[in-house]
């Protein structure tokens, strides 16, 4: 049986007050969106912590205005099912990702580019056009359009599920919107949450992988995960032996400074790609146009994932046993869980699980 629908006045969350004592959380009531036959309700029980997090409530990305409910690898219980979804019945498990409502009326949204949309409404630190704030999933509960909620397969664990919901989806939708699979050659740089599932996507659709780390230190997990082998980038000349070799490299790293972006280009193929996943706060290193000439090797970013690749994903994931590999924490140790992130001592995805009540 699904648990009941909440009232608006019952949705509370941990959240953060001060981007100063940003381990601090405090549980707080908040209104919700109002309810349409759109939505979906969702009692949440797990949600990942994402470095997006962390940028967000350290003000890293820019000023925020607290208090602010943090989270978007959201998977929970449909608690209210609006008359006009019909992927989704109540008692469902169900996840939202980073993104929960577009205009959908737009050339992006009508060309399922909806995670593209000028308009786009983000899962949390947002606003929808009646002013109502949007508070992510380090809460009790919440309510998405459902373009933006979606199924979790019965073969896939809950807390499995979590931080695919934005993690998974934002390697996955580069690499089959970009063709990986058999026969194609993927390189991964920066094996952290993100770049752990490049490597196990990019495994699983196919390709050879090839995970790219400054030590060793990573090198019997990476093997486990997927990868193929594993190659050292802080030595100087690492890219000599891999001149042209790879179809698409996912870059996931963090951090920008000192990144040999210009060396990471050599090593791709003729109109080979290379994608920008990862979101450092500063700038990316320089570059010339010559970087890009000897092999005309394409440069782009990619967000999140249309609602077709999310099923897509989700599925995959089921069918073939896939896992991330997480550390689960109740949810009111939220604060420890952003500081290990922030600290980089998180192997290689936190996942909270829920522990407020009404």
């Amino acid at each position: 049986m699904a648990p009941a629908p909440f009232a608006d006045d019952a949705f509370k969350g941990y959240a953060v007050t001060d981007t100063k004592n940003w381990t601090d959380f405090t549980v707080m009531n908040y209104k919700p969106k109002q309810f349409t036959e759109d939505d979906v309700e969702v009692a949440i029980t797990h949600c990942g912590v994402c470095g997006s997090d962390v940028h967000t409530i350290t003000a890293g990305w820019g000023a925020i205005t607290p208090p602010l409910v943090v989270g978007h690898e959201i998977v929970g219980i449909a608690t209210r099912v609006g008359k006009n979804v019909t992927e989704i019945k109540l008692g469902d498990r169900v996840g939202v990702g980073a993104q929960i409502a577009s205009c959908y009326t737009c050339k992006a949204c009508k060309n399922h580019n909806e995670n593209y949309c000028p308009t786009m409404i983000d899962t949390y630190g947002a606003e929808y056009p009646d002013g109502t704030k949007t508070m992510g999933g380090y809460s009790l509960a919440i309510r998405a359009n459902k373009l933006f909620t979606f199924h979790i397969p019965d073969g896939l664990a809950s807390e499995d599920a979590a931080s695919m919901l934005c993690a998974g989806l934002t390697v996955f939708s580069p690499l089959v919107r970009n063709g990986c699979g058999p026969g194609k050659k993927v390189a991964v740089c920066g094996i952290g949450g993100l770049g752990h599932y490049a490597i196990i996507f990019a495994h699983a659709l196919g390709a050879q992988v090839t995970a790219f780390s400054r030590s060793l230190d990573k090198k019997e997990d990476v093997l486990k995960m997927g990868a193929d082998r594993l190659v050292i980038s802080s030595v100087p000349g690492f890219e000599k032996e891999f001149a042209r070799e790879f179809d698409i490299v996912i870059c996931a790293l963090n951090v920008s400074a000192g990144f040999p972006i210009g060396e990471y280009l050599t090593i791709l193929d003729v109109a080979g790609i290379f994608i920008m996943v990862g979101l450092p706060e500063g700038n990316l290193p320089a570059l010339t146009a010559f970087n890009l000439l000897p092999n005309g090797c394409r440069l782009s970013g990619s967000h999140l994932g249309n609602h077709e690749e999310m099923n897509q994903m989700l599925k995959l994931a089921a069918d073939k046993g896939l896992k991330p590999w997480i550390q689960k924490m109740p949810m009111k140790d939220c604060g420890k869980a952003v500081k290990a992130v922030k600290d980089g001592k998180v192997r290689y995805r936190i996942v909270l699980e829920q522990d407020l009540t009404l």
